[in-house]
């Protein structure tokens, strides 16, 4: 993402008080200016106009991305933190986004109920295996016709890129940015096949970008 377009996207988390925890400012910042996650999912969502899930949120930076593309979705994030849930909805009332809702949400526990276009980003590989495969199966049944499955996640191939993501999630987990251990990673194949064999349309692209990840952009589209 230009740098403009992440300063201002950035600029929402900022701290009320001028001597408060620019954290989320400056990760946000980050983020955007070196991830190409954003960019391929608005790519990956454009033309559609289903209700937006998006599962495991964080601080619901799509939300504004989307918004900034010009693809505006009735949104609603979930995420299972409570605390990047309060701070996600402080944002989105900042950047004047009135279509965007939060909700805090055990996703190892529970999927909520949604009809429409799904996101998960950077979240499969937290949940156990069996949790994994219903989570999966659950968001293919939300999906109406047209819309669309969109799930960036490392995946289980062997490769450095693989073992620097796993271990760059347990950090994650180490200093607190996230809630949960990395439990399972997909392998490629059999995730594709899943998807295929409920009728969706499917494509695998690399999402590395200027990281060292072995990030995947997963788009699984339900026919019209």
């Amino acid at each position: 993402m230009a740098n403009g377009q992440a300063l201002r996207i950035a600029r929402a988390f900022l701290p009320e008080h001028p001597l408060g925890n620019r954290w989320d400012y400056y990760y946000s910042r980050a983020k955007l200016g070196s991830d190409p996650l954003y960019p391929g999912v608005s790519a990956a969502l454009r033309g559609s106009r289903a209700p937006l899930l998006d599962l495991g949120c964080g601080l619901g930076l799509l939300a504004h991305t989307l918004y900034a593309d010009g693809i505006q979705l009735p949104y609603r994030g979930v995420d299972s933190d409570a605390g990047k849930i309060r701070r996600a909805t402080r944002a989105a009332a900042r950047a004047g986004l009135h279509e965007a809702r939060f909700d805090t949400v055990d996703l190892a526990r529970e999927v909520p109920e949604h009809r429409g276009s799904v996101v998960m980003l950077d979240v499969l590989q937290f949940i156990p295996p069996a949790a994994q495969a219903r989570a999966i199966d659950a968001m293919i049944a939300m999906l109406t016709p047209g819309a669309r499955l969109v799930i960036r996640t490392g995946l289980d191939d062997g490769t450095g890129r693989a073992r620097v993501t796993r271990i760059t999630d347990v950090f994650s987990r180490v200093v607190g940015w996230m809630n949960a251990m990395p439990r399972y990673y997909p392998n490629g194949d059999e995730l594709r096949a899943r998807l295929r064999d409920a009728g969706l349309a499917v494509e695998f692209t690399p999402l590395f970008g200027k990281t060292p990840f072995n990030n995947w952009r997963i788009v699984a589209a339900k026919p019209e």
